[in-house]
């Protein structure tokens, strides 16, 4: 499921590192409209979590789930999940649009929540969903894999919490995908289902600068939308870029896009850059355009020298153990809630205060 020539089926595989025993800890996945669950299900069955049930209302979804996961029961309903005192989580990646709701009702039946990003396409839904985890102390993990599911991202935050580049003082990131519209569903081209470009693939670029810059909140300065491209899909938007200063003055600029041309070798040249006040990163997530196929490129530069590092198969996905181990021990060391909050309503905010651009 690996597939580097399309995004939507993108579901990177690490070796097994198992943070719990066998039969400890059951998850189920529920919503099977993007090929993102595939990754997330990957990472938690590597953290040792056991895969117990699917459920999706389209048949043809679900034999294609289990084809890769076979050890997955087929539910008859998601009540029979949500219904099941095994399971203690709950993975989903149905129309980011209905998220939200199948968050608030997972909880309510005591479970764990996980989703795909964008978790929310309003704000109200971000305000509903933190009442819900203030109300039940249940975990809402979101699934912002650019950062949580690619190594080199994962090394560029330890090097900058050892120091490696001092203090943070810009991020600049670039999220380019490839649009492949004849195989996308008709939701995908509905703002009203995704969000808009902003806050669906957005969401992962205002994820890494808040942890990137160690930022708690940010104020976004400026953003627009456009479509270039797609004329036959009036609403949809193939371009976005937003301007964000953080609450400790770490500002941070990105550009989002469905413009991958059909030359590239993968699905999209996803880069971020860092400067910090003694040094700078370059992250290459997926490519190095005309020198490497495989991606995970690390480039530092600091007062020690210039340094590369291919990150494959080194750095590992953490991110997927220590939320099982936050969701057993009722701790916060994958991710603050009020983080993962944060970056989904700051991810709204800009395309809410979205300039169109009208193009011919």
């Amino acid at each position: 499921m690996t597939k580097k020539q399309d995004g939507m089926n993108y579901a990177p595989k690490g070796k097994p590192h198992p943070v719990v025993g066998e039969g400890e800890f059951h998850f189920a996945a529920i919503g099977l409209d993007h090929g993102h669950i595939y990754g997330m299900c990957n990472g938690l069955i590597e953290a040792g979590a056991e895969l117990k049930a699917v459920y999706d209302p389209d048949p043809e979804k679900v034999k294609r789930f289990v084809e890769t996961f076979p050890q997955a029961k087929v539910a008859t309903s998601e009540e029979e999940i949500l219904g099941d005192p095994q399971i203690k989580l709950i993975a989903a990646a149905c129309i980011p649009s209905e998220r939200c709701e199948l968050g608030l009702r997972t909880m309510e039946h005591g479970k764990h929540y996980f989703a795909d990003k964008p978790a929310f396409t309003t704000l109200e839904q971000v305000d509903r969903a933190r009442q819900k985890t203030e109300e039940t102390r249940l975990k809402w993990g979101i699934y912002y894999g650019e950062r949580l599911h690619v190594e080199s991202a994962v090394f560029a935050g330890q090097l900058i919490e050892e120091g490696a580049i001092g203090r943070v003082v810009q991020v600049i990131g670039t999220g380019p995908h490839r649009a492949n519209p004849k195989s996308r569903p008709d939701w995908f081209f509905n703002p009203d289902c995704y969000g808009g470009i902003l806050c669906d693939i957005g969401s992962h670029q205002i994820e890494q600068f808040l942890h990137y810059a160690g930022a708690k909140d940010a104020k976004v300065l400026h953003s627009k939308v456009a479509n270039y491209k797609f004329k036959d899909y009036p609403r949809f938007e193939d371009f976005g870029d937003a301007t964000l200063v953080a609450d400790n003055g770490s500002t941070f600029y990105f550009r989002v896009d469905w413009l991958t041309p059909d030359g590239l070798g993968t699905w999209g040249d996803g880069r971020t850059l860092i400067l910090g006040t003694e040094g700078y990163i370059e992250i290459r997530k997926y490519i190095d355009i005309a020198r490497e196929p495989s991606g995970n490129h690390l480039y530092l530069v600091n007062q020690d020298g210039e340094f590369h590092d291919d990150c494959s198969g080194k750095v590992g996905y953490p991110y997927f153990g220590a939320l099982i181990l936050d969701i057993l021990n009722g701790t916060e060391t994958a991710m603050t809630q009020e983080h993962a909050f944060k970056a989904a309503a700051l991810c709204i905010e800009a395309q809410m205060q979205a300039i169109r651009i009208e193009t011919a």
